[in-house]
């Protein structure tokens, strides 16, 4: 039930920012829980990792993506292009 909630905020986000823009994973663990977000980090950025890899979204570092199998530091999410 998480994961389906997760996925559809993350995908919701990720097209009203548009494919030229990204979305941090905290911004969407604080629109859903927004009184113990960061307790859900670790979910949210699981969830994205599946939906990137499932192609729906696309996982970035610094404009550029990734290979999430060796995420290390912030990740931004968008929507693929």
């Amino acid at each position: 039930m998480k994961r389906a909630i997760i996925e559809k905020k993350t995908l919701s986000m990720a097209k009203e920012r548009g494919a030229e823009k990204s979305t941090c994973p905290s911004e969407i663990a604080r629109a859903l829980f927004p009184d113990d977000w960061r307790k859900h980090m670790d979910d949210v950025r699981k969830v994205a990792v599946e939906m990137h890899k499932s192609g729906q979204v696309v996982i970035t570092q610094k404009g550029e993506p990734i290979d999430v199998d060796n995420i290390k530091g912030p990740i931004r999410i968008k929507i693929k292009d």
